[in-house]
């Protein structure tokens, strides 16, 4: 397939806390605003968040609001019940149908989020090992520590390992059993992408990302965020180990509730690991080299309007 006729879409993406659900609203409504010079009914957006699929889960994983949306339509938010494990290859189906209703619409994809599997997952169409349960395996993989088995990832397949909660047991023992019962790494891509995208990355420094995670958990934190884990756990039912696999906010809030730690542990703790993750993001998206980084609003526009228009 020539670039020529490859279907154009934008992803958003980079570190937790920099600012990308509020700049991917900002070029939809761009795209909107100026609908005839670009030939186009607009844009949608496609979140790219292994957190955000979850319904219930809204003040921990930073979900947009109604409000925050400005009348853009939101795909992949609010698709799976918190009870039901979801999986990237899930999330790859259902994106991938999201995006074809968007340009049978004539209108222009959005991807927007930093969970970096999501978005290859559906833009460079990732591979998934159809892989069945294997209980003895599974049992076996059950009495490693998540530390061990952590470190027995990054030495099979390091590239999945860059990008997986690294304290997410249930996770970690699914991408071993892939590999070990396959023989292969998860992350199988093609070449070449079926579509023409205009990577953009927000990225900012370390000093910086750390300061906004810090204030943005005290903002979540009077909105309410302690509330919904303890809603979570006795409205929906959620057990607490159920809770913690959620990682970051959702771990640490259960542990809290738990009275495993104290209040002013859980914040450091959630500071700390979400410094971490934000780290282990700039390692995944860093291996792109289509990516544009940039944070300036104008520039990025300009972008766009040269992208739509070539």
């Amino acid at each position: 397939m020539s670039i020529e006729t490859k279907q154009k879409i934008i992803a958003i993406v980079g570190q937790t806390a920099s600012g990308k659900s509020d700049i991917a609203v900002n070029i939809a409504l761009f795209i909107k605003k100026n609908a005839k010079k670009f030939k186009t009914r607009g844009a949608e957006i496609i979140s790219a968040d292994s957190r955000q699929v979850y319904k219930h889960l809204n003040i921990g994983s930073n979900k947009i609001t109604k409000k925050e949306m400005c009348g853009i339509k939101h795909h992949l938010l609010d698709v799976a019940s918190p009870k039901k494990i979801f999986s990237a290859s899930q999330y790859q189906k259902l994106s991938q149908k999201s995006i074809n209703k968007i340009i049978r619409e004539n209108k222009i994809p959005v991807v927007c989020g930093g969970t970096g599997f999501y978005v290859d997952a559906l833009i460079y169409g990732t591979i998934f090992p159809k892989v069945k349960p294997n209980l003895k395996l599974r049992r076996k993989l059950e009495k490693i520590s998540v530390k061990e088995l952590f470190e027995i990832l990054k030495q099979k397949d390091p590239n999945r390992a860059e990008n997986i909660d690294s304290k997410n047991k249930r996770r970690l023992i699914r991408a071993l059993e892939i590999n070990i019962l396959t023989g292969k790494p998860i992350i199988n891509l093609k070449k070449d992408s079926k579509f023409q995208t205009l990577w953009i990355g927000l990225s900012a420094d370390k000093s910086t990302i750390k300061e906004k995670i810090s204030k943005r958990l005290e903002k979540r934190l009077n909105k309410g965020l302690i509330n919904e884990v303890k809603n979570l756990h006795q409205k929906y039912n959620l057990s607490w180990k159920k809770l913690e696999s959620f990682g970051l906010e959702y771990r640490f809030v259960a542990q809290f509730l738990e009275k495993k730690i104290t209040k002013e542990k859980m914040k450091e703790m959630i500071i700390s690991e979400s410094a971490k993750y934000a780290k282990r993001q700039m390692t995944w998206f860093n291996r792109n080299k289509d990516i544009i980084w940039i944070n300036s609003k104008q520039k990025i526009f300009n972008l766009i309007k040269k992208f739509i228009k070539n």
